[in-house]
């Protein structure tokens, strides 16, 4: 298999890395292209045996499958300045954000696309990867897609692709939510007198804690969460204060704005 990824930032690169540990490709039928020129050299040390090249420098693409990563924004202008055309049987995978597949179709002029919601896990193999695909792809098609974004993780087939935009906000988008939370608990310990590198060690290992109890325990949040509070201790002080300040509902506010924000994108 030949692939092509149009945007070699950081998922593109992070895709490629996983495609190559897991010898799904070969580094020499890897191609990458950025808007950069600026990029290539630093591009070139990591992927010393794969291709490089910019946009303007392509004028037919010798890949089966061409990864479309750049950033949502950007699609419009990156679309028609593209100056080679797609052959009949070459795949399109987008990760971006928010642009559906039949605006995909349109601007590129090809039906062959597959549309995944990759999240910055993927850097080390522990990401999630929603997707779909548009009418016309055969299963076998979709399995070599599976196989390729389950080397970056795990991933699930959306038959609907509306829920795409759901899944931006929740997993797509959900990391920074938990570091978020976790800077928040950092300087709270600071500000009890806890030192730096302390406090982000407090935190950081009771959170690969309670990710491990989740996911080993038959219980449910309402139970794991009911295990630590007990009446009138301190755990209780702090979700009290949580509730009174509609934490919880803030939260969800959030993440709902961010799907509106990805049906946007789509224009």
């Amino acid at each position: 298999m030949k692939i092509a990824i149009l945007g070699a930032g950081n998922m593109g690169l992070s895709f490629s890395k996983s495609f190559l540990k897991y010898e799904l490709i070969k580094p020499e039928n890897l191609h990458l292209i950025t808007r950069n020129k600026s990029k290539i050299s630093k591009i070139s040390e990591e992927f010393p045996k794969s291709k490089i090249s910019t946009f303007e420098e392509i004028e037919d693409l010798d890949a089966n499958l061409v990864i479309i990563a750049v950033k949502p924004q950007d699609f419009s202008y990156v679309a028609k300045n593209i100056y080679f055309p797609f052959r009949e049987n070459q795949m399109i995978l987008s990760i971006m954000a928010g642009i559906k597949i039949e605006k995909i179709q349109t601007l590129l002029n090809h039906p062959l696309v597959v549309r995944a919601m990759p999240n910055s896990p993927t850097l080390l193999g522990m990401g999630i990867t929603g997707y779909t695909a548009a009418e016309g792809i055969s299963f076998s098609q979709l399995i070599n897609i599976e196989r390729l974004l389950n080397s970056t993780g795990r991933s699930v087939y959306l038959e609907d692709e509306n829920l795409l935009d759901g899944v931006t906000a929740l997993s797509g988008s959900g990391p920074a939510y938990f570091y978020y939370i976790i800077d928040a608990m950092i300087k709270a310990g600071i500000e009890m007198g806890i030192e730096e590198n302390l406090s982000q060690l407090f935190v950081k290992q009771t959170m690969l804690g309670a990710y491990h109890l989740i996911n080993n325990s038959d219980k449910s949040l309402e139970e794991l969460i009911n295990d630590v509070a007990s009446k009138g201790g301190t755990t209780e002080a702090a979700l009290k204060m949580f509730e009174e300040n509609s934490l919880k509902e803030i939260l969800k506010k959030g993440i709902l704005k961010a799907e509106e924000r990805a049906k946007e994108l789509n224009g």
